[in-house]
């Protein structure tokens, strides 16, 4: 069984975990309405994607 000959420095434990990290899901507002909504996804709330009509508006 492999064992480590060095303890792993703070350093290069920190440097492994460096993309660890949780990121927040980018959002991005409507022109149109000023909703919120994820890039590259259809706006529920108006059912509109790319300027063009793809689902029935929700009420």
């Amino acid at each position: 069984m492999a064992v480590p000959k060095r303890k792993t420095t703070p350093s290069k434990r920190g440097m492994r975990r460096a993309h660890d990290r949780l990121t927040a899901k980018p959002y991005v507002e409507d022109q149109e309405t000023g909703e919120l909504h994820r890039p590259h996804h259809i706006d529920l709330k108006t059912g509109m994607y790319r300027g063009k009509q793809v689902l029935e508006p929700k009420d």
